[in-house]
């Protein structure tokens, strides 16, 4: 068992995300940088949807009651076990009464906690993953408070290899500033051919509307053509007849500030997307904070499809290097 000595500011229970749902109006929830999530189960020897720790900023202080494994990816959170700095990225030994606490973020948003057999929480819609908003899945459908104690399960799949550690080169790569790939649509038409080109020209800056659910950028206004009001849209010409958001889709009501919707947004409304993440970038998205800033960078699906699979290929290589 482990207990929630301080919180954070928000830890949640997260896996590979309720897939299968969005028809139904529910999303995927899940861990916001997959990667680093899935990384952090093959270090403990868990299978690589194991439900696992996601913090924001600021990472809980933990006691654990058993002997275990653990590993912390993700983003560069200094972290101590009893007051002594342990590494990232690679699995860490600890005994019945030891406490994982950690320093300010340097780097990154967010940080992901595993744990040999992982974190065992009732199975809600098929997964584990929390999402607040509806107060379903992960620890009584909430983020961690103090006193909490969690149960591991066993989601084990092989061995652990204490003496391994992923290489710089397998891990995110951090700045202030990123380049975040989009496939533009589906609503582009909508936006003047002027303002398409700015989307994709200027720096936008992340305001501090960031969590789960969205990132809202700051940047410069965005002009959509004039048009009549369609029948069941709104009056703005931002908005269109309903339809589905995908996950990683950018809206920019009334043109001011694009929002990018992500694991814990709604799926589907009524203003025009103009573009959407690619897959292999939302893990990018997951790790940015607020006033850093983002640079749009349109792609053509086959495109998007080969950073997924070169991302895919980066995971294989954590995998050959753990067995």
């Amino acid at each position: 068992m482990i207990k929630v000595i301080k919180p954070g500011l928000q830890t949640t229970v997260q896996d590979n995300g309720r897939n299968g749902y969005y028809a139904l109006g529910m999303p995927p929830s899940g861990a916001m940088d997959k990667y680093s999530f899935r990384s952090a189960n093959l270090l403990v020897g868990n299978k690589e949807e194991a439900a696992v720790l996601e913090a924001t900023y600021i990472g809980p202080e933990l006691e654990f009651q058993t002997n275990t494994t653990i590993a912390i990816t993700g983003g560069t959170f200094p972290a101590k076990v009893n007051g002594e700095t342990v590494p990232l990225w690679q699995p860490i030994s600890v005994s019945k009464g030891d406490v994982l606490a950690f320093d300010f973020v340097k780097e990154g948003a967010r940080v992901y906690i595993a744990v040999s057999g992982g974190i065992e929480v009732p199975i809600k819609m098929g997964s584990r993953s929390t999402y607040t908003l509806c107060g379903i899945g992960g620890f009584n459908g909430r983020a961690l408070k103090e006193g909490d104690v969690l149960e591991i399960g066993n989601m084990t799949r092989s061995s652990v290899n204490h003496g391994i550690q992923i290489p710089e080169e397998l891990r995110p790569a951090f700045s202030k500033t990123y380049e975040i790939r989009v496939v533009i649509g589906l609503c582009s038409y909508r936006l003047t051919e002027e303002s398409k080109q700015k989307f994709l020209s200027i720096d936008w800056t992340v305001t501090p509307d960031a969590n789960r659910v969205g990132y809202r950028f700051k940047g410069e206004p965005l002009d959509f053509v004039p048009r009549e009001q369609p029948f069941g849209a709104g009056s703005n010409p931002s908005n269109v007849t309903d339809l589905g958001y995908p996950i990683g889709s950018i809206q920019v009501p009334a043109g001011i500030e694009p929002i990018a919707l992500l694991h814990d947004a709604v799926t589907g409304g009524g203003y025009a997307t103009i573009a959407t993440i690619i897959s292999a970038d939302l893990n990018v998205m997951g790790q940015i904070k607020s006033n850093e800033k983002v640079r749009f960078v349109s792609v053509s699906l086959d495109e998007a499809i080969e950073a997924r699979k070169e991302l895919e290929e980066k995971l294989e290589k954590i995998r050959t290097l753990i067995q």
